[in-house]
């Protein structure tokens, strides 16, 4: 461990840790289970990866990447820089995510799932309002699916198995198994 790291006592890590400098493992929020991490994890500097999660096997991060309490990963999951992953999350094995994402609450990202560079996930259908967090709907990516640079997918939509997601996109309505999505607002290739 890095002596510039802050790293829970309670925090549990699998052989072959590499912790970089500045980072926060497992100390918020305090009434949640202690961070788990497989082994052979690679975190790399100002990265803060909160209490209440459990990451399987040859987990990496990029730098200053972020993930809230109450994540699930699998194994050989990647995060790219500066990409931030909130809350209940749930990643399958071989999950990718690029740098500059963002993942909110209540998100399913099934094994292979794929975000390049940018891609905004969303979960608020009316946001901004005194009910907004009763009524959010994450997005559920199938195994396999890819989404492209700089993509917007909207509360609720749920991607198939394999589907691809063109660079700019904004999903809108749910994508079929296997399907090619391009646009704004998204629609299918013949």
């Amino acid at each position: 461990m890095v002596s510039s790291s802050i790293v829970a006592p309670d925090a549990v890590f699998g052989d072959g840790l590499e912790v970089q400098p500045f980072c926060v493992l497992g100390v918020d929020p305090a009434d949640v289970p202690p961070l788990v991490v497989g082994e052979s994890a690679r975190i790399r500097s100002h990265s803060v990866i909160y209490r209440g999660t459990t990451i399987g096997d040859r987990f990496q991060t990029g730098h200053g990447v972020l993930v809230r309490e109450h994540t699930t990963m699998g194994d050989d999951v990647s995060i790219g820089s500066h990409s931030v992953v909130e809350h209940h999350v749930e990643m399958g094995d071989g999950v990718r995510i690029h740098s500059g994402c963002f993942v909110p609450e209540f998100s399913i990202l099934e094994a292979g799932a794929w975000l390049g560079p940018g891609v905004i996930v969303t979960n608020a259908r009316y946001p901004n309002r005194a009910d907004t967090k009763d009524q959010l709907d994450g997005v559920h990516l199938g195994p396999g699916a890819t989404v492209g640079a700089g993509v917007v997918l909207l509360p609720g939509v749920r991607v198939g198995a394999g589907a691809l997601i063109g660079a700019g996109a904004v999903v809108v309505h749910d994508v079929p198994d296997g399907a090619t999505v391009v646009g704004n607002p998204g629609r299918p290739l013949p």
